[in-house]
C-alpha cells in the first residue's frame, strides 16, 4: 500500500513553498524595488520589441547601457538583481555573470564611474542641532525618533517598526526588541539597550516618554506615526522613507550639511554612532554587539573613515 502525500498535495506544498520564498525571502522594501525595476524593464522591452521573460543577456546589457548615464552602479546592480529575481521565481535559468552583461558593466564603470557618496556620519554634535527646538508635537516626535535612532544605531526600517510592545523601560534606560532586521532575516529577534542620557535635552529615554505622553499613544501600537498639520496623530507607523524626509527637513532648519562628497541620510545615524563610539575607545566587539553588524569589515569601514585624520602618516612630516 502506497504511503505519503498524493501528487496533488505535494504540488500544493511545492507551490506554497514557492509563494513563501517569493514574498518572505526579502524585505518588503526590496520586493517593492524589484517590482518597480522589473516593470520598468518590461516596458522598455515592449517598446523595443524584445522579450522580457526569458531575457536575452544582450538585451539586458543594452537596457543597462541606456540607463548608465542617469544611474549609479549600485542602482544598475539592483536592477540586474530584479531581473534575476523574476527569472528565479519563474523557474528560468539566469546568469548575471554572462559575458555580454559583464563586459557592458565594465565599460559603464570606465565611462560613467564616479565615487559613490557615503552617508555623512552624524555624531552627537550634529544630533544636538537636529533635535532642537521642541515646540510642537511634530518636534517631539522627531526628537524622539532621531535620538532613539542614533543611540540604538538603528536602520530606518527598524526604527519605524518599533511599537509600544517592543520597547521596555528599565531602571537604567530602555530595552528595544528588534523583531526583524537586515542581518536577522529569520526573525530570531535581538535586543538593544539604551542607557539614560547625560543631558536632559538629548536623553533618548526622556524624549520618548515626552512624545508618548503628548501623543497619547496606545500601549502596543506603533511608536512613530504621522502627525497632521492640525496636530492629529495617525494610527499607522511612519513609512521608512519618512525618516529620510524628517532628517533632511530638520537638517535644513538647523543648518546641518554634509561634507563635500558625502550625503545626508538616515544611515548617517549608524555611521555616526560607530564613529563616535570608536573615538571614545569602544572595542570592536562592543560596537558590533550594539549595531548588530555581522561583518567586521563592514563595521570597520566607518572606523577607517574616522581614523583618516588621526592616523595620517603626514603627521610625521616636518612641515
Amino acid at each position: 500500500m502506497a504511503c505519503g502525500p498524493s501528487p496533488g498535495s505535494l504540488q500544493q506544498a511545492i507551490e506554497a513553498a514557492k509563494e513563501t520564498a517569493r514574498t518572505a525571502a526579502h524585505a518588503p522594501e526590496t520586493l517593492r524595488a524589484y517590482a518597480h525595476d522589473w516593470q520598468d524593464f518590461c516596458r522598455w522591452c515592449h517598446g523595443h520589441g524584445a522579450v522580457s521573460l526569458p531575457a536575452a543577456p544582450p538585451v539586458v546589457a543594452a537596457w543597462l547601457h541606456e540607463l548608465a548615464p542617469r544611474y549609479s552602479r549600485a542602482s544598475l546592480n539592483r536592477r540586474l538583481a530584479a531581473i534575476g529575481y523574476a527569472h528565479r521565481m519563474n523557474n528560468l535559468e539566469w546568469s548575471a555573470g554572462h559575458a555580454a552583461i559583464r563586459a557592458t558593466l565594465r565599460a559603464i564603470g570606465r565611462l560613467y564611474g564616479r565615487p559613490q557618496k557615503q552617508a555623512a556620519a552624524l555624531t552627537s554634535k550634529e544630533i544636538r542641532k537636529l533635535v532642537a527646538p521642541e515646540k510642537t508635537l511634530t518636534d517631539l516626535r522627531d526628537r524622539a525618533l532621531l535620538l532613539i535612532g542614533f543611540a540604538a544605531a538603528l536602520r530606518r526600517s527598524e526604527l519605524v517598526a518599533l511599537t509600544g510592545g517592543t520597547v521596555r523601560v528599565t531602571a537604567t534606560g530602555l530595552i528595544l526588541t528588534i523583531a526583524r532586521s537586515k542581518t536577522d532575516q529569520e526573525q530570531q529577534g535581538e535586543e538593544v539597550a539604551i542607557p539614560r542620557g547625560r543631558h536632559a535635552a538629548t536623553c533618548p529615554v526622556l524624549a520618548l516618554a515626552a512624545w508618548r505622553e503628548a501623543a497619547a499613544l496606545d500601549e502596543n501600537g506603533p511608536l512613530f506615526r504621522p502627525v497632521s498639520r492640525w496636530g492629529q496623530v495617525g494610527r499607522d507607523a511612519l513609512h521608512p522613507d519618512a525618516v529620510r524626509r524628517i532628517l533632511l527637513r530638520r537638517a535644513k532648519q538647523a543648518g546641518v550639511t554634509a561634507p563635500a562628497g558625502e550625503r545626508l541620510s538616515p544611515h548617517g545615524l549608524r555611521a555616526g554612532f560607530v564613529t563616535e563610539a570608536f573615538q571614545a575607545s569602544a572595542r570592536d566587539e562592543q560596537i558590533m554587539a550594539h549595531t548588530r553588524h555581522r561583518d567586521l569589515r563592514t563595521m570597520r569601514r566607518y572606523v577607517r573613515r574616522s581614523r583618516r585624520e588621526i592616523d595620517s602618516p603626514a603627521h610625521l612630516l616636518d612641515l
